[in-house]
């Protein structure tokens, strides 16, 4: 089942709904993007888009770092953009850094 959340207002409500993709990559072997993909909150359009972005061989092989996107509307509110900041070290946490955190 891919990853999912739902981003909601200060009501509770759910405004947006980021699916992430079936299969999680990680390391040297996947050369492409990983993408969130930020949709309304009926899943009937996209709105925006999170991903982890390939940072080529050699950075991915000797480096921890991590290079993430994030796109959203301009006129979207600010409080959940923020929150969109915010899933973006989630979604680090949760499917990028969890073997080095197994290992603490």
């Amino acid at each position: 089942m891919p990853p999912h959340y739902d981003i909601k207002d200060a009501d509770g409500n759910t405004v947006l709904k980021i699916r992430g993709p079936v299969c999680i990559c990680q390391g040297v072997c996947c050369q492409w993007d990983q993408d969130f993909v930020v949709h309304n909150n009926e899943l009937s359009g996209e709105v925006g888009k999170i991903s982890k972005q390939w940072s080529g061989l050699l950075r991915e092989m000797y480096t921890n770092a991590d290079n993430f996107g994030v796109s959203f509307p301009v006129d979207l509110d600010v409080k959940l953009k923020a929150t969109m900041l915010g899933a973006v070290f989630l979604i680090d946490f949760m499917y990028f850094e969890q073997n080095q955190n197994k290992n603490q």
